[in-house]
Parts: structure tokens; C-alpha cells; sequence
């Protein structure tokens, strides 16, 4: 595979994201340096997080891309969550930044100028992180194949847990974004408007912490993304229904189910059905093979074949890991 086909096969969410998040950040500051005005900064910080981060993860989700190699036999999925961590990092600095400059002006309030301006950087601010939000939800969607008809937002949030380390990021972080947007408008509004002048220092420190919620949430999902976690229970659901759909297969005496970026690993032995021949046996553990590999998501599948031992052993490790429930 080369580069090229890598960038495109990366993750768009996340670099739109950056693009629209560098934009963003900049007329922010702008705007915070000519009003002076706590929240605008703040928010101009976040936007600026915002686009190192997703910058970070896009260049990631490329790298992921890089197909196994003879040193690196199961791939580099897990490469994305190392870039996510790195933004983790990155938030957690700008959060503390961004809170520590929340209190001073909490403690010395001071009067800010150019309110319009302000409102109308804030304004575009919205517009532009709620069209990201957008496509990441759409992403989300697409990525976990749900076929839901409900709101794109409450599919989104049943959803985000299964999509891709990225999309996550992209989801949770311009989810704050436009949260963010919307506290400093009512920040500046307060402070500039009626005179409320610790609403503006308020304001900054809630969306500090909101900063650091997002930290917190990325960073624990991509610490067992590292890790190596299961496979959403409905992936082992498909992966089962497949193996169980050949004559030859009587039982699944275990299947185990890895989660590395956005492919699967698979490990698992089943049982075949008694009086075949060695020969036909390895047919059959073949063709199984070959059938899991034609799903994309399949990165690699080692299987081990038994004999049928008249024991219904799928059926209570299903009900174990909830994967006959789902």
C-alpha cells in the first residue's frame, strides 16, 4: 500500500477537524487579544488544542494504515492510540492553562471591549465546530454500520464506543467545542453586556474542565486500546454466526476477539463434525479462514479445529460473554 492510498484510507474527520480547528483558533485569538475578554481566550485556547490533536490523530490514522511487516507481524493498529495519548497531553496542558487564567480573572475582574466582535468570532466558532460534529457523528454511524433512523446525535452517543479511536477523539472534543462556544458567548455577554464581570471568569473555568473531562475520556479509551481490549460483542456475534454457518462446523469450543485500531484479530477453535479425514479437516479450517479474512475489519484469524465432543460449548460461553444476547 502506498502513502498516498494510506492518507486516504485516514481518518477525515480528523484532519477536516485540524484544518477547520487551525481556522478557528486563529480569529479566537485575534479576537481575545484586541477584547481582551477571559472567555474568548479560553476558547481560543481549546480550538487551538483542538487542532493540535486532531492534527496528531490524523497523522496517526494514517500510520495505522501501514500494512504488517516480517518485524511488525500483526500490524501498526495500535499506533493511532499512541497519537491519541499524545493529544491527551496536549489537552491537559491547555485545560490547566486554560483554568489557571479562569481564576485570575474570577479573582480580579477587570472590563472588556468589542463585544460584536466577539459574539460574531463566537458565532463562526459554532457554525464551524457544529459542521465537524456533524460529520464525525455521520462517521460514527458509518464506521459502526448502525442502520438506527433515530436523531444522528442519539446514535452518535449509543454508537461512539464502538467507532474508531479517532472518530472518538473528533466526537468527544468539538462536542466540547461547540460547547465551549455557546459558555463563552454567555460569557461575554454577561461581562460585557450587564456588567457581570466574574461571569467571564466563570465561564473560562468551566470549559477548563470540560478540557479535562475529554482528557479523561480519551485518555482511559485509548490506555485499553493499548492494552488490547474485546471486540464490541456484536462483531463476535457476526464472526460466530459466519463460522456456525458451514455444514462441517457442529459447535465454537472458543473464539477470542482483539480489538487493535479499527481491525479484529481472531483467534479461536471450533468443532467439526466426527468421522472426517485429516485432509478434509484442514480443508474445512482453511476455507473458515478465508471466509473471516474477506471481511474487511478481519486483520488475521489463526483457528484451531476439534472433534465434535457432543458438549454445546458455545452456546454457554455466548451467554458468558453476552454475545448470544446481543
Amino acid at each position: 500500500m502506498g502513502f498516498m492510498e494510506r492518507v486516504k484510507k485516514g481518518n477525515t474527520s480528523s484532519g477536516l477537524a485540524a484544518i477547520g480547528n487551525i481556522f478557528i483558533a486563529g480569529i479566537k485569538g485575534v479576537a481575545a487579544f484586541f477584547s481582551g475578554n477571559s472567555s474568548m481566550f479560553a476558547t481560543s485556547m481549546h480550538s487551538l488544542a483542538d487542532a493540535v490533536n486532531q492534527g496528531f490523530v490524523f497523522i496517526g490514522s494514517v500510520l495505522a494504515e501501514t500494512p504488517p511487516s516480517e518485524r511488525f507481524p500483526t500490524g501498526f493498529g495500535r499506533v493511532i492510540n499512541i497519537f491519541c495519548m499524545v493529544a491527551v497531553v496536549v489537552i491537559t496542558i491547555l485545560a490547566y492553562e486554560t483554568f489557571k487564567e479562569g481564576w485570575h480573572v474570577f479573582r480580579n475582574p477587570s472590563e472588556s471591549g468589542n463585544i460584536w466582535l466577539n459574539v460574531g468570532v463566537l458565532a463562526v466558532s459554532f457554525l464551524v465546530d457544529g459542521l465537524i460534529l456533524v460529520k464525525a457523528m455521520k462517521e460514527i454511524k458509518k464506521e459502526t454500520k448502525s442502520d438506527q433512523d433515530g436523531l444522528l446525535i442519539t446514535t452518535a452517543f449509543k454508537r461512539a464506543q464502538k467507532a474508531t479511536p479517532a472518530t472518538r477523539l473528533v466526537f468527544y472534543e468539538d462536542l466540547v467545542a461547540t460547547s465551549s462556544a455557546v459558555f463563552a458567548m454567555f460569557g461575554v455577554i454577561l461581562a460585557q453586556a450587564f456588567g457581570i464581570l466574574r461571569a467571564d471568569g466563570i465561564f473560562t473555568i468551566l470549559i477548563s474542565v470540560l478540557m479535562l473531562l475529554v482528557a479523561f475520556r480519551v485518555g482511559y479509551d485509548n490506555m485499553i486500546g493499548l492494552i488490547g481490549v474485546s471486540a464490541p460483542a456484536e462483531v463476535e456475534k457476526k464472526l460466530s454466526e459466519k463460522l456456525l454457518k458451514d455444514n462441517q462446523v457442529v459447535d465454537i469450543y472458543k473464539l477470542r476477539v482483539i480489538q487493535e485500531g479499527r481491525t479484529y484479530h481472531v483467534e479461536g477453535t471450533v468443532e467439526l463434525t466426527k468421522g472426517l479425514s485429516l485432509s478434509e479437516a484442514d480443508d474445512v479450517k482453511f476455507r473458515l479462514t478465508e471466509e473471516l479474512l474477506t471481511l474487511s475489519e478481519v486483520a488475521d484469524v489463526v483457528l484451531g479445529i476439534i472433534e465434535d465432543n457432543e458438549k454445546q460449548s458455545w452456546q454457554a460461553k455466548g451467554n458468558t460473554n453476552s454475545l448470544s444476547n446481543d
